[in-house]
C-alpha cells in the first residue's frame, strides 16, 4: 500500500497543470472498452478434432445487443483523437510531413512488434500439437483489432484538412460525412440493393471513422461548444433510434456470425449516430470529468492506461488466447471451449476475464518495448527491422486467409 500510494504521489507530481485530464479519462474509457467487448462478446467452440473456432453469445442473445451500444466506443476515440491531433498539430515545431511521420512510426511500431511475435509463435505453436484451424482462428482474433490502427492512421493524415474544414463550417463540417454515409447505406440496403456491387460498402470505411475524427477537430478549435454538443447529443440520439424502429437496422453494434449485415465493418449510419450521441455526452460532461480526475487515486489507473494505449489494443486478444488455447486441449471448458449458447457461459465468461486482464498486464510488461523508438544507424538494427517487416507481412497474409 505504501509503495501504490507513493506511485500515485509521483504520478500526480509529474503531471503538468496544464494537462487536460477529461481528454485523457475519455480516452482511458474507450480504451478498456476494447478488451472489455473482445472478452465478454467473443467466444469460441471446440469441433471434433480439437480445434477452435470463433462463436458470439450474442448469436443466441439478441437482448444482449445494447450490452454492445457501451462497449462500442470506437466514436468517443476517434473524438479524442481528433481533438489531441489538433492540438498537437498546432504545437508542432517541425514541417507538416515530420509531424505526420513521427505519429506514424509511433502507432506502427507496436503493430509491427504482435505480428512478428505472432509469426515467429505460429510453427512452434504447430510443431507442439495446436491445430492449424486454431492458429488461423487465432490469428484473425489478433489481426482484428489492427485494422483500427490503420484506419486511424489515414484519418491522422487528413488532420491538416480537417483543421481547414473546421475553421470554414465549424461543427458542421461533419455534417457532409454523415450525408455520405448515408447514401451509401440507402443504395446497400435500398430498393436497389441487388444492383449494387458488392464492394460499395466499403466506400463507408473512412468517412464512417472520419465523423467522429472531425468533430475532435472542432471541438479542438473551439468550433463545438455546449449548444453543439446537445445538438449532437439528442439528434444522434433520435436518429440511432429511428434506424433500429423504422429502418430496422442490426441492433448489435459488432458483427454477429451467421447475420448478413453488421454495423461495424464497415461503418453504417447507425455506428455514426451512436458516436454523435457519445461525443456530444463527452462534451457536455467534459467538466465533470476533468473534476472527478482531479483526485490523484483517480487520475493515477488514467496515466498507465493512456501510457499502454498501444499494448492494450495490440495484445488484449493475444491474453484471451493465451488462456483459450491451452484449456482446448483440455476439451469442453465453461466460459472458454464451450459454445456461448447459456447464461451458465456468460457467468463463467466473466470469471475468466480478471485472469485475462492478469495476463495481459504480465505481456503488456514485456510488450512495452515494442512501443520504445528503434535504434537507427547499425546493420543489426536495420536487419531487425526488415526480418520483422517480412515475419509481420507474412502473419497478415496468413490471417487474412490469402494463403
Amino acid at each position: 500500500m505504501t509503495t501504490l500510494a507513493t506511485t500515485i504521489e509521483k504520478i500526480e507530481a509529474r503531471t503538468p497543470a496544464h494537462r487536460d485530464r477529461a481528454i485523457d479519462g475519455l480516452r482511458a474509457l474507450a480504451l478498456l472498452a476494447v478488451p472489455t467487448g473482445h472478452w465478454l462478446l467473443g467466444g469460441f467452440t471446440l469441433d471434433d478434432g480439437g480445434a477452435l473456432h470463433n462463436a458470439s453469445p450474442l448469436a443466441t442473445f439478441g437482448g444482449f445487443a445494447p450490452v454492445s451500444w457501451v462497449l462500442q466506443m470506437l466514436g468517443i476515440f476517434f473524438l479524442v483523437g481528433g481533438y489531441a491531433s489538433v492540438l498537437s498539430y498546432r504545437r508542432r515545431k517541425s514541417t507538416t510531413a515530420a509531424w505526420l511521420r513521427q505519429r506514424v512510426v509511433r502507432l506502427g511500431r507496436p503493430v509491427l512488434g504482435v505480428t512478428a511475435v505472432w509469426a515467429a509463435a505460429m510453427p512452434l505453436l504447430y510443431a507442439l500439437g495446436v491445430p492449424g484451424t486454431t492458429l488461423r482462428t487465432g490469428s484473425t482474433l489478433v489481426i482484428q483489432p489492427l485494422w483500427f490502427v490503420g484506419v486511424y492512421t489515414v484519418v491522422t493524415a487528413l488532420t491538416p484538412y480537417c483543421v481547414r474544414a473546421a475553421h470554414k463550417l465549424g461543427g458542421w463540417a461533419a455534417a457532409p460525412l454523415l450525408a455520405s454515409v448515408a447514401v451509401v447505406d440507402f443504395l446497400r440496403y435500398g430498393p436497389y440493393a441487388d444492383t449494387m456491387p458488392s464492394w460499395l460498402s466499403m466506400v463507408n470505411i473512412l468517412p464512417g471513422w472520419l465523423f467522429a475524427y472531425q468533430l475532435g477537430v472542432s471541438w479542438g478549435e473551439g468550433r463545438i461548444g455546449r449548444r453543439g454538443a446537445r445538438v449532437l447529443l439528442i439528434g444522434g440520439t433520435l436518429l440511432f433510434a429511428a434506424l433500429l424502429v423504422v429502418f430496422h437496422y442490426p441492433a448489435s453494434m459488432v458483427g454477429v456470425p451467421g447475420e448478413t449485415r453488421t454495423n461495424s465493418h464497415p461503418p453504417s449510419l447507425l455506428v455514426l449516430a451512436l458516436a454523435a450521441a457519445q461525443s456530444g455526452a463527452a462534451i457536455l460532461l467534459r467538466d465533470r470529468i476533468g473534476r472527478l480526475l482531479s483526485r490523484p487515486a483517480l487520475w493515477a489507473p488514467v496515466v498507465v492506461i493512456n501510457l499502454c494505449a498501444m499494448t492494450i489494443l495490440c495484445w488484449h486478444q493475444t491474453a484471451m488466447l493465451a488462456t483459450a488455447v491451452p484449456a482446448s486441449f483440455l476439451g469442453p471448458v465453461a466460459g472458454l471451449t464451450t459454445s456461448p449458447d447459456s447464461l451458465g457461459w456468460i457467468v463463467a465468461r466473466l470469471t475468466w476475464m480478471p485472469l485475462f486482464a492478469t495476463l495481459l498486464v504480465l505481456i503488456g510488461r514485456y510488450a512495452r518495448r515494442f512501443d520504445a523508438p528503434w535504434q537507427t544507424g547499425t546493420r543489426a538494427s536495420k536487419a531487425r527491422r526488415a526480418a520483422a517487416g517480412l515475419l509481420a507481412a507474412g502473419f497478415a497474409v496468413f490471417a487474412l486467409g490469402l494463403a
